[in-house]
């Protein structure tokens, strides 16, 4: 099967790239090529999906990808008044427009094979909200609609679609998350059930199992994997 993870140059996707070695033929994309490039993946594609996805659009369609998990991400923590129009427009493309428009693409293939995968990596924020994210949250709470509706679409053909939220995880962006949030690592934990980060791999592992044939009747699913911060307290 060929694999498309997009946003593998680093974090959550690069760790998912390494975990899906030994179940297909990989291929990556992000902005960074020295980075994607370090994948050892089967080929790449530089493209930043926040401006212009046709690049990444005719990879798709020239490389028969019928496993396609929808990564790349953008995080701003702010009040939305004080986020500029450019902003808003940036993640909105990147959380959700970008997704949309490759899975139309890889879709077609899918089903002319009868066969195929999407997974979205989402956020437990699209579940929850979040304060002083909202365009975020709402970006993605857009992905988790777009999800069960091509599950919906696509389910005759025996393609699942289904999203994973993460909760806080260890990673640069999650970091940077962080940094730009009104409280410590300490005080975030604090208020986790598990008291602990996801880790990328545990992601990595879910993806694994979603694209097998044991979780073939799972689909237009939201997969909340946050240490129990979805529970409540």
């Amino acid at each position: 099967m060929n694999i498309l993870i997009t946003g593998a140059s680093k974090g959550i996707g690069k760790i998912i790239a390494e975990e899906l070695k030994s179940i297909g033929n990989i291929f990556v994309t992000g902005r960074n090529e020295d980075a994607l490039k370090s994948c050892n993946a089967i080929n790449y594609c530089v493209c930043d999906i926040s401006k212009d996805c046709t690049p990444l659009e005719k990879f798709i369609e020239e490389n028969k990808i019928d496993v396609l998990i929808n990564n790349a991400g953008e995080y701003i923590y702010g009040g939305l008044e004080t986020l500029s129009q450019v902003d808003i427009q940036r993640l909105y493309q990147t959380n959700l427009i970008a997704p949309a428009l490759l899975c139309a693409k890889a879709i077609p293939y899918m089903k002319s094979q009868k066969w195929g995968r999407i997974i979205n990596i989402g956020s437990i924020s699209g579940v929850m909200g979040e304060a002083y994210a909202s365009i975020y949250s709402s970006s993605k709470s857009g992905l988790l609609g777009l999800t069960k509706a091509l599950a919906l679409e696509l389910a005759e053909f025996n393609i699942t679609v289904n999203t994973i939220n993460p909760g806080w995880v260890d990673t640069e962006l999650g970091q940077n998350s962080i940094d730009e949030s009104e409280f410590s690592k300490e005080e975030i934990i604090e208020c986790i059930p598990q008291k602990r980060f996801v880790t990328p791999e545990e992601i990595a592992g879910l993806c694994k199992y979603l694209i097998s044939d044991t979780a073939k009747g799972i689909t237009g699913q939201g997969i909340n994997l946050c240490a129990g911060l979805s529970v409540g307290i």
